[in-house]
């Protein structure tokens, strides 16, 4: 198929110089809602089309399965069938395909699994127990954090060893060396390996390297700034041979840096890339004037940024609202009245409204409000489809069939269902296995010869062996939906949950139904049959992958997870100091920085209306504080804002004022005792040593804050941490 002449003739002229972009490294800034995704999808369809570039040859990647379908689905409409020779799809599956091809250069078997987040713990925990290391000390999540910013970095286990480092540094290289010998004794890869071996693997076959990087003449990558160390190292080896490397992204959309995105990648391409070309889109085609106008007043407050204003052709649109309520249940309540009035007045959907919150502890009072609202709602990035633990069950029997070396999969359905296999038994059975140097599932064949093994958990470890052994052969000419079925049966694990008679039973019947219905849209939509193939797209699949706007419901999601969306009305509460920027930003200026983008990130959410709101309190711990507004909200310009004061007993709108003002009109009534410390204060920082009434003696960790916004962290002596407004908190020197 060949596109006429005049196929971008839709686009922008800088979206087309994109598209028709020759040779040469490319660096597309793409500000929100301007358009990027039509512009990698029309840039394939021109390299196949006009260029003559065949499919074989490019590699498009991206970061989420949802977003790798929808330009697989774009190019094929615009190119027909060809476009399904690209290589379209997400890092880690892209690894995957890779490292199951070219096995035979590493450690693993093509039938690897690939460990979720689940796996990944239990898996830390065992080895800290191996290595020494307790629990109780240092949390599995924080060791697996740092395991994970290891590999990002490229770092074996003797790597990170002999760097060196503290206390910690020192427990985790021991634990990273125990938890490698884990994945390999499993055959098994978590996430981060499948970038890291990738990299390693050409780094360590030139030749290999060349195929592949004179393979791919052209690499697209979209996201570009949410691109970590491992992924910058893995393009820019890709493109070496044809550096024809397009990268599409936003700096000013970088809030991933916690799980290892570097915004210096795409600060720096052009200096990677001297002659690369440098074009910007900054038509936003989704917001109104208002709503770009007050985010850019936000974002441009950022020191590390390329400088870009976005410009609309849209109407100038309603002022951004500000809501100042008392409390956090005030906000909730006024979030739902807000979309009760909207609906009722606007004529508005309830999937037209998201509420975009910092933390996931935010949405409890306001799904209660909600409810009590009969307003219906959808909670996106709770617990996933694919995590819920009778999913996993089904799952780790399929993972079991496909690799049979997966002890934790293995051990995960021992005794699920119930088949006399207790942990006593499960033991001597891995033990058995240990002393033998065999694989798990081979003690189940040999069961009966195991010392001090109940002869009815003998019998049914012999059982399981068996049935496993038979799915197996099963497995290579069976289309995996139909295996599923089959297996389910055959565990009896269905009519073990339907036994139960319980609406929790009916309810997990019911996700294992839907997993079967998942394997048969997988067969449908992919043609792939194979259970490789099916639990590597399950393994892969991304949080937000899930999420479809299907119910009319008000979508309830955090900050990180909206990123990508958009809705017809975005509220975002909490916006005070220490929640939105949250306050683990405010001893770094680059952390601070990230909590910029991502309040922008959440405000360009919106198309037509945007609504904030902050509180005076807010209960932390039991504890009511005193909130300061966000420093984020002074920084835009009030000819953009409509501010509306909640607190007042008339709710009339009032203007703008200052923060020490706002705040002096409701003191008396939020908290009666309050006594005038506006006065001079003592000399607070860190390291001052402080008292206070109910809590006693305490040192200062950190201020924020002036005057008297001024807000104290004090540890106290019982190892407890608090913020405190100091012009509340009635704190002294200690001594004093």
């Amino acid at each position: 198929m060949r596109l006429g002449a005049d196929f971008v003739s839709d686009l922008s002229p800088v979206q087309q110089a994109a598209v028709r972009h020759g040779d040469g490294p490319l660096l597309v800034l793409a500000g929100a809602g301007s358009g990027k995704t039509r512009v990698l999808t029309y840039r394939v369809a021109y390299l196949i089309t006009e260029r003559r570039v065949s499919p074989r040859r490019i590699l498009a990647v991206t970061f989420t399965n949802k977003a790798a379908g929808e330009m697989k689905k774009r190019v094929a409409a615009l190119v027909g069938g060809d476009a399904g020779h690209a290589w379209i799809g997400t890092f880690h599956s892209m690894c995957a395909r890779i490292l199951r091809r070219e096995a035979r250069w590493g450690w693993w078997t093509p039938a690897f699994s690939i460990f979720d987040d689940r796996d990944q713990t239990d898996l830390v925990k065992r080895s800290m127990e191996k290595a020494g290391v307790a629990t109780s000390v240092f949390s599995p999540r924080a060791v697996l954090g740092a395991i994970s910013r290891g590999k990002d970095r490229l770092l074996t286990a003797e790597m990170y060893a002999a760097e060196g480092g503290g206390y910690f540094e020192e427990c985790v290289a021991k634990v990273y060396a125990e938890y490698e010998k884990g994945l390999r004794a499993n055959n098994a890869l978590d996430f981060d390996d499948l970038i890291k071996e990738a990299v390693q693997v050409f780094r360590a076959n030139p030749p290999l390297l060349d195929a592949y990087a004179e393979r791919f003449e052209h690499v697209l990558v979209d996201e570009y700034q949410d691109t970590s160390h491992a992924q910058y190292a893995l393009v820019n080896m890709l493109s070496s041979r044809h550096r024809n490397i397009c990268v599409v992204g936003d700096d000013d959309q970088s809030i991933y840096g916690w799980r290892g995105a570097d915004i210096t990648n795409i600060l720096d391409f052009e200096h990677d890339h001297p002659d690369a070309t440098v074009l910007t889109l900054d038509q936003n085609y989704r917001s109104t004037k208002r709503i770009l106008n007050a985010a850019h007043d936000v974002v441009s407050k950022n020191a590390r940024r390329k400088e870009k204003k976005l410009w609309t052709e849209r109407e100038e649109g309603s002022s951004v609202a500000l809501a100042r309520v008392v409390n956090e249940y005030d906000e909730a309540d006024a979030i739902r009245d807000a979309v009760l009035a909207r609906v009722t007045r606007d004529g508005r959907d309830y999937h037209d409204f998201a509420v975009l919150y910092r933390t996931h502890a935010q949405s409890r009072v306001i799904e209660d409000s909600l409810r009590r609202g009969g307003v219906p709602y959808d909670i996106v990035g709770g617990v996933r489809f694919y995590e819920r633990a009778e999913v996993k069950d089904v799952l780790a029997y399929l993972r079991v069939i496909a690799n049979p070396a997966d002890a934790v999969s293995l051990e995960r359905i021992l005794n699920v269902p119930p088949r006399k296999i207790g942990e006593k038994s499960a033991t001597r059975l891995a033990e058995a296995a240990a002393t033998k140097s065999v694989a798990l599932l081979d003690a189940l064949a040999a069961a009966d010869g195991i010392e001090g093994l109940p002869a009815a958990a003998a019998d049914s470890a012999r059982k399981l062996g068996g049935m496993f052994e038979r799915l197996r052969e099963k497995s290579e000419a069976t289309p995996v939906d139909e295996l599923l079925k089959e297996l389910i049966d055959e565990t009896g694990y269905s009519a073990w949950l339907d036994g139960q008679k319980t609406e929790e039973s009916a309810q997990r019947l019911a996700n294992v139904e839907e997993l079967v219905s998942a394997a048969s849209e997988f067969v449908d939509a992919s043609g792939e049959e194979s259970l490789g193939a099916f639990l590597e797209q399950v393994s892969l699949v991304a949080n937000i992958d899930r999420w479809e706007d299907r119910a009319n419901a008000v979508s309830l999601m955090t900050l990180h997870n909206a990123k990508g969306l958009e809705f017809t009305v975005v509220m975002i509460p909490g916006l005070e100091d220490g929640l939105l920027p949250h306050e683990s930003a405010f001893a770094d200026d680059d952390e601070l920085e990230e909590e910029r983008r991502l309040f922008y990130v959440g405000m360009t959410r919106a198309q037509d209306d945007l609504c904030l709101f902050c509180a005076d309190t807010r209960r932390r711990s039991g504890i009511t504080e005193m909130r300061v507004p966000s420093r984020f909200l002074d920084e835009i310009d009030s000819s953009h804002l409509s501010v509306e004061d909640a607190r007042a007993p008339t709710g009339r709108q009032r203007a703008p004022s200052t923060r020490a003002a706002r705040a002096r009109r409701r003191r008396a009534d939020v908290f009666p005792d309050y006594e005038d410390y506006s006065q001079e204060q003592p000399e607070l920082a860190p390291g001052v040593r402080v008292r206070h009434p109910s809590w006693g003696d305490g040192v200062i960790l950190d201020v924020s804050g002036t005057g008297e916004d001024t807000i104290v962290r004090v540890e106290f002596g019982d190892g407890s941490e608090k913020r405190i407004m100091v012009r509340y908190g009635k704190l002294t020197l200690s001594g004093s």
